[in-house]
């Protein structure tokens, strides 16, 4: 049994107690300003903002974003950990609000693998059955399907107590637990960050082929890209409370929404080359012109703030006059780094004030503070209105 889950206009404040005024908070956001900290607002901090979302039965939604997004808090939201929100979250049409978390059939797996230390792990998996009062022959049964589920070796782990396993061990277990109880919902906070690579791309593995074997409805947080891509049907991006856009990876990295969307998303994201303005049929950026296409130009208005959008895979490095057409500048090399699966070059230039990548032949010996030739294909540019940040 799985569920299609719904958020219609979820808000939520976090209240800021006595001890902690709010004008501390805001010093806080000023000196971290690097990271995502909430709007602020009368009541303390705003954590979700008019939040609506659509889970359909049986996909995977991983939601990504900078830290203190929201995005662990959607989730104690969906799990019923926080219910003093305003508005609605629906588990199959029906309001959830009243429902405690422990009625409502959901596998959470946590950063912190929460195992209950003084029970062995064939006890952890079967704690939620004695709460429930399921008799013991089906959770013999529930916890030898499980373990033939979660592959080879996990029923060596079953006699053991958490303490005695690696990091790694425990997570297969913290999922497991979740599992064993067929939930109707999958929650997993940051599943992957306390282990090392190898086991993060081994645990991600088998996280993958569970949710595939299963089908079940699940939402995932994560600030690992590689995660999201490899798991998600789809991929939410937050930023302050809001959801900024919804979609495939592909479909995001593509068509972002916003200047936000851009700037966060992708391996790497795309450059943003801002301070722009609209003059006749070219955006002037200091001492650049670029020629506005005709789309793009019937959107704008003369002096129009705007700015411009470029990936790395769009624009190529070269150390002699490139032959290529395009939109052709001089550049200085900032850094540069071999990628020898792709065989090419990663190059970090400089063209005045602005930064930026793009890719250039193995074959060509690069030096830094050298000057290149930049060619960057037109068609792939990007325009964003500055003030709101929203694509053209």
């Amino acid at each position: 049994m799985m569920a299609k889950i719904q958020l219609r206009d979820v808000s939520f404040d976090y209240s800021t107690p006595l001890r902690d005024p709010v004008s501390r908070i805001f010093e806080i956001k000023r000196e971290r300003n690097m990271e995502d900290l909430p709007a602020e607002n009368t009541k303390g901090v705003k954590a979700l903002d008019h939040v609506n979302l659509t889970v359909p039965n049986g996909q995977t939604f991983v939601i990504v974003g900078p830290s203190g997004c929201g995005k662990s808090t959607l989730l104690r939201v969906v799990a019923g950990l926080i219910n003093d929100y305003s508005g609605q979250v629906f588990y199959d049409g029906e309001d959830v609000q009243n429902i405690p978390t422990k009625d409502r059939y959901i596998g959470m797996v946590f950063q912190s693998y929460a195992l209950y230390p003084n029970f062995n792990n064939q006890g952890n998996l079967s704690f939620f059955f004695k709460l429930h009062k399921i008799d013991d022959e089906e959770t013999r049964e529930r916890i030898r399907y499980t373990s033939e589920l979660m592959g080879i070796g996990f029923d060596e782990l079953l006699p053991r107590k958490p303490g005695t396993l690696s990091g790694g061990e425990k997570q297969r277990v913290a999922i497991a637990r979740a599992i064993v109880r067929a939930p109707r919902l999958f929650l997993l906070d940051e599943p992957l960050s306390s282990l090392d690579a190898k086991l993060r791309v081994q645990t991600r593995t088998e996280i993958k082929r569970l949710l595939h074997r299963f089908g079940i409805t699940s939402l995932y947080v994560t600030h690992d890209q590689v995660e999201a891509i490899a798991l998600a049907d789809q991929i939410v991006i937050m930023h302050r409370g809001k959801i900024e856009q919804v979609g495939t990876y592909q479909d995001l990295i593509e068509n972002p929404a916003n200047t936000f969307v851009a700037g966060f998303l992708g391996l790497p994201p795309m450059d943003l080359f801002s301070g722009g303005s609209i003059s006749g049929r070219k955006l002037i950026l200091d001492d650049y012109s670029f020629s506005i296409p005709n789309h793009i130009f019937s959107l704008v208005e003369n002096g129009q703030l705007v700015t411009m959008g470029v990936r790395r895979e769009a624009v190529n490095v070269s150390a002699e006059t490139p032959s290529a057409n395009g939109i052709q500048l001089r550049a200085e090399v900032d850094a540069f780094e071999s990628d020898f699966v792709h065989h090419i070059q990663i190059v970090h230039v400089r063209t005045g004030r602005f930064t930026y990548s793009g890719l250039c032949s193995m074959d060509v010996k690069l030096h830094i503070g050298q000057l290149v030739y930049v060619v960057i294909d037109p068609e792939r540019l990007y325009f964003f209105d500055t003030r709101s940040g929203r694509r053209l």
